[in-house]
């Protein structure tokens, strides 16, 4: 399944609302595998001199895991649950983006047991890699 939406929609997939909604575009949704965009600009939470700083990237990635939970509910007409940030692991951030650059970022669900999700999340301005990580998220039914 391949969806694209405009920004005025990701917030019916996420519990997230301004000032901490951290993607504008829900890109793909399939397989266990969510991508989701977001431009960076001078007022996104978290830009401090021109650039998005670590707290953005991390929930950049928390929400893109969130939008693809989201958009399930959503198709089975349910509550969209909300997601704590249990435990980050293997964090690498090579380089934070600059205002006016669009992050990509790719989620992938390893793991499901009970109300705990393991994912691995990467993020990319254009081909270069700005952030991986592997994260424990809990949902809160």
């Amino acid at each position: 399944m391949s969806i694209v939406l405009p920004d005025k929609h990701v917030t019916q997939y996420i519990p997230q609302r301004d000032p901490i909604v951290m993607i504008d575009t829900l890109v793909n949704v399939y397989g266990g595998i969510t991508e989701t965009a977001l431009t960076v600009t001078a007022d996104t939470l978290f830009v401090q001199d021109g650039l998005l700083h670590e707290p953005g990237l991390i929930e950049n990635i928390a929400q893109t895991a969130a939008a693809g939970v989201g958009y399930a509910c959503a198709l089975k007409k349910e509550v969209v649950p909300v997601g704590f940030i249990g435990a980050i692991k293997n964090l690498t951030i090579l380089q934070l983006p600059k205002v006016g650059e669009t992050i990509t970022t790719r989620v992938e669900v390893l793991e499901e047991i009970f109300d705990m999700t393991l994912i691995r999340g990467e993020s990319f301005v254009g081909t270069i890699p700005v952030l991986s990580c592997e994260m424990k998220i809990v949902l809160k039914k």
